[in-house]
């Protein structure tokens, strides 16, 4: 007997609940079929069987919660004897005739099993995505690692390998279908040298259960504990399947609303899109876009949040570049910028001002002692926010190679969960793009964000006259209910004299 335990969940998940059992005691089971679901507060995981076999004792219930590495059941080989015997019993024809087509579109491989490419763990709370475009079709010849698919989730954008080399047999989702992790979105033979016939057996065996099993094992239990019909669901999966997003719209609709006459008449206009006209275009909203503005506005509508002004003279820094960058670049390779002078500068004023590196849980504040700099990129999918990790105890060279490395993987769609997570503070360069002043919104759940501005040459007063130095404005958003206006007021002081003074960052003062 083999164990089925619980595996790895992700970060910070060390437990999980049974949700439905898709197979019981004695049933005869393929490798990669899906023997469970665990539900966790982030993520549902389906569970597979990694060979044939015959399940065995089943250890946790639906609705038990189990830990990481616990045993969930058995399963016995493929000849287990035993439990063999009963399953005749049962069924013996319909299963034949389901499984006679495989064997059948298997032969001409003859090199190899067919395997599910499946949709990869994509982070932190970030329980599905969206299929993009797919990079291949049946009957293509693919290597291992190749990308298949890529999947848009609310965050990042994620390409699903192929686990083997071989023929992609079948598709198993389209272009805009949800997909959770785990789900499988493709079928490839492995090795396989012709296998172009598969697609038309699998491609009959949708069409028998439509009417029966066309929701998805994550949907079918939402329909289940939410007394939803699936019939009146419109899925929106492939060949009309109910996905997980399908079920969780079914399940959140106002459908007490609909029956009554009043709001009957209000209900169809906001859910109605209006007519466009003849020189307007409707496009939808990607999942990244959708999650900026939701979160923008939970921003604006959670924390209090206030901006502070300030203007920094940029000469010094100026000067020393252009005193120093051809020796920088002959030693690291890349260009002295401002914004390594910018990160140092918030560095030193965050250690002084320790509310602002903060952020509220709850009814508690928790002070970090480490500070990870969030660096705003524009790129055609909207924006994003690399960190730079660590940056107190990095070099400008350090900083400057980091930063060019994380804009070069977000323009060319390659940023990981990883890459965006953990910042505590952020600095945002509207300045690139001529901005002269603006109001940058907090990133939650940080407590203060610096917008950096263009640096304008103008006349300003020094030792009571007037002359042109470069200048840029600073803006430093803030959350009053964290940080005061005495602390965030010196904390952007403590920037400008940086900036307009960079030996202090040297000497430590």
């Amino acid at each position: 007997m083999t164990d089925i335990t619980v595996p790895q969940l992700g970060e910070s998940v060390t437990e999980a609940t049974v949700g439905s059992w898709l197979v019981k005691t004695g049933d005869a089971v393929a490798k990669d079929d899906v023997l469970v679901e665990l539900e966790t507060d982030k993520v549902a995981v389906e569970i597979r069987a990694e060979a044939d076999g015959v399940m065995g004792a089943i250890h946790a219930e639906e609705g038990e919660t189990v830990e990481v590495g616990a045993k969930l059941a058995e399963m016995g080989g493929a000849g287990s004897a035993p439990v063999a015997a009963p399953e005749p019993a049962a069924a013996p024809e319909a299963p034949a005739a389901v499984e006679t087509p495989a064997p059948a579109a298997a032969a001409p491989a003859a090199s190899g099993a067919t395997i599910d490419a499946v949709v990869p763990q994509m982070g932190e709370s970030v329980a599905e995505g969206t299929i993009g475009g797919w990079l291949v079709q049946a009957g293509d010849t693919v290597s291992v690692d190749q990308a298949l698919v890529e999947i848009e989730t609310d965050k990042v954008a994620v390409e699903v390998p192929s686990p083997v080399a071989g023929t992609v047999v079948e598709l198993l989702v389209g272009e805009g279908d949800s997909v959770a992790p785990g789900d499988a979105v493709a079928r490839i033979s492995e090795g396989g040298a012709a296998p172009v016939a598969a697609p038309s057996a699998p491609a009959v065996a949708p069409a028998a259960p439509a009417g029966d099993a066309k929701a998805m094992p994550s949907a079918a239990r939402i329909i289940e504990e939410n007394n939803l019909d699936a019939g009146a669901i419109a899925g929106t999966g492939r060949d009309g399947r109910i996905t997980k997003a399908d079920a969780k719209a079914a399940a959140t609709a106002p459908a007490p609303a609909a029956p009554a006459p009043a709001p009957a008449v209000s209900a169809p206009a906001p859910a109605a899109p209006r007519e466009t006209g003849p020189r307007e275009e409707r496009v939808r909203m990607t999942r990244l876009r959708q999650t900026i503005a939701k979160r923008l506005k939970d921003a604006q509508n959670t924390a209090a949040i206030l901006t502070t002004y300030n203007e920094a003279d940029m000469s010094a820094i100026m000067a020393a570049r252009k005193a120093h960058q051809e020796a920088f670049v002959a030693k690291h390779g890349v260009k002295l910028g401002f914004m390594s002078f910018f990160v140092k500068a918030c560095v030193a004023a965050l250690k002084e001002i320790p509310a602002v590196n903060a952020e509220i849980d709850g009814t508690d504040l928790i002070y970090k002692n480490y500070y990870n700099m969030g660096v705003a990129v524009g790129t055609d999918r909207g924006l994003v926010v690399p960190v730079v990790r660590d940056a107190d105890q990095m070099s400008l060279a350090e900083i400057e190679k980091e930063i060019i490395a994380l804009g070069k993987k977000a323009r060319d769609g390659k940023l990981t969960i990883e890459d965006m997570q953990g910042a505590t503070f952020t600095l945002s360069n509207g300045g690139v793009y001529g901005s002269l002043m603006s109001m940058p919104i907090l990133n939650a759940p940080q407590s203060g964000i610096l917008g950096m501005h263009k640096i304008q040459e103008r006349p300003v007063a020094e030792n009571g006259q007037v002359v042109i130095r470069p200048m840029m404005y600073l803006a430093l958003s803030y959350d009053h209910r964290i940080v005061d206006g005495k602390e965030a007021v010196t904390f952007l002081v403590r920037v400008k004299e940086n900036l307009e003074d960079p030996q202090r960052m040297l000497f430590d003062i």
